[in-house]
């Protein structure tokens, strides 16, 4: 019997592990409106639960005595930022991109590689398509729904002392816009109005229509009627609007960024990204995409934010 030598197939297999996985995943995430413009405090490295450590005390100032004279209370108590576990599992046929990735470059019969073009396509699309998932989860995202994590809003909305403002009947409209959202500034507490790190988040449509108002006034923003806006910083009543997609329409929160938290384990080894070629494994055409990471948020104090909805 005579030994044939076959040549061997090449199959091209990207993975990411540990350090590597967490930056791809970091860069998923963190391209998030909300998370990469700065709406949000990120906590990393969170392997299951965060213990968001809360004080608070009464009135410290009283007249002066000879005597040390303790007064007021200190209030210590906790809130939890536990992360969901999450994953991308995504498979195509490679045989549906032979025209547009260079069938030439994939080989012909068994020997078809992956080119690396289209790999980095894939890896970047899932990024995309996580970043806008985490975004929408930030804010709208429910409880118990595949592939979301309890948002914002919710917390919120479960949340007695967050200070709540019914949305005006027949929804918002460049007419009452304005008015609307100055009730969402009037509502925020003394303590947080004029902070830095102060918005008011609404989502692209509720800004549009903003922009639309306040071009509307008069003639418009520095008499430029509606050709004024040129996507600047927008302000409403000394507060800087934070702009998010991720927000429903005819809702709008008022709160610090500093207030408002983000997890995630994309540090610790739970972390994982990978585009494997099933050729050898299985003899198919398919490529599989696969991510596993955690994601979650957590409001600290109800009673700095308000919910417009």
């Amino acid at each position: 019997m005579r030994n044939v030598e076959l040549a061997t197939t090449t199959n091209i297999t990207t993975t990411y592990s540990g350090q590597a996985s967490s930056d791809y995943i970091a860069a998923a995430l963190f391209s998030a409106t909300t998370i990469d413009d700065g709406g949000i405090t990120v906590k990393s490295n969170v392997p299951y639960k965060e213990v968001l450590q809360r004080g608070a005390t009464g009135s410290i100032v009283s007249d002066a005595t000879c005597d040390f004279s303790p007064s007021s209370t200190l209030t210590l108590d906790e809130k939890i930022l536990e992360p969901k576990e999450l994953q991308v599992n995504l498979q195509v046929c490679k045989q549906d991109f032979y025209k547009d990735w260079q069938s030439a470059s994939m080989g012909y019969g068994l020997n078809q590689t992956l080119p690396s073009k289209f790999s980095d396509f894939l890896i970047a699309h899932c990024a995309q398509k996580v970043a806008q998932t985490t975004e929408t989860s930030i804010w709208s995202g429910a409880s118990g729904v595949n592939g979301d994590f309890e948002g914002l809003v919710a917390n919120m909305t479960a949340d007695a002392t967050v200070t709540d403002i019914a949305a005006i009947g027949g929804g918002l409209a460049a007419g009452n816009i304005i008015a609307e959202m100055s009730k969402v500034v009037a509502a925020l507490p003394s303590a947080i109005y004029g902070q830095e790190d102060t918005y008011i988040y609404v989502n692209s449509k509720t800004a549009r229509l903003y922009i639309q108002a306040l071009g509307a006034l008069g003639n418009g923003v520095q008499n430029m009627g509606s050709m004024w806006y040129n996507n600047g910083t927008l302000t409403i009543d000394g507060v800087n609007v934070f702009v998010t997609p991720g927000l429903a329409d005819d809702t709008m929160v008022g709160a610090q960024a500093s207030n408002l938290f983000f997890g995630t384990g994309i540090l610790n080894d739970n972390s994982e990204a990978s585009v494997l070629d099933m050729q050898p494994i299985d003899g198919s055409r398919n490529v599989r995409i696969i991510m596993r990471y955690t994601a979650g948020v957590q409001v600290g104090f109800g009673s700095d934010c308000v919910l417009y909805s």
